[in-house]
């Protein structure tokens, strides 16, 4: 019986948090005219949801797990990807910012501390 309960509001505690992130998710597409994303295997801190929007913008959610990234982004309805590469990988647009934060110390960007 106690089992059953632990059960449940595990289920429902998940349940909150996919449609909180599918909520994030929505808010993202709506800012950026439509999002396609891709869920990543993290390790033990869960999975990230990549997003890009059809303006090129980018960002990133983490779930605690596949299974809730899953049900999150079936939620938002958004097309998800197998891999991050290729037609979806060249729709992510980046700027300075993002280079020089990528390049770090090599070319004298901005420290990552």
């Amino acid at each position: 019986m106690a089992d059953t309960q632990v059960d449940e509001k595990q289920a429902a505690r998940a349940e909150r948090r996919a449609a909180r992130l599918a909520r994030q998710i929505g808010s993202f597409a709506q800012k950026h005219g439509g999002a396609e994303g891709q869920i990543a295997y993290i390790g033990q801190k869960g999975a990230r949801i990549v997003l890009v929007g059809q303006d090129g913008g980018w960002g990133d959610l983490v779930a605690p797990d596949h299974a809730i990234a899953r049900s999150a982004v079936e939620k938002a309805g958004i097309t998800v990807h197998e891999d991050f590469d290729g037609e979806f990988a060249a729709k992510v647009k980046t700027g300075p910012y993002e280079w020089t934060r990528m390049a770090g110390i090599q070319l004298g960007g901005p420290k990552n501390t």
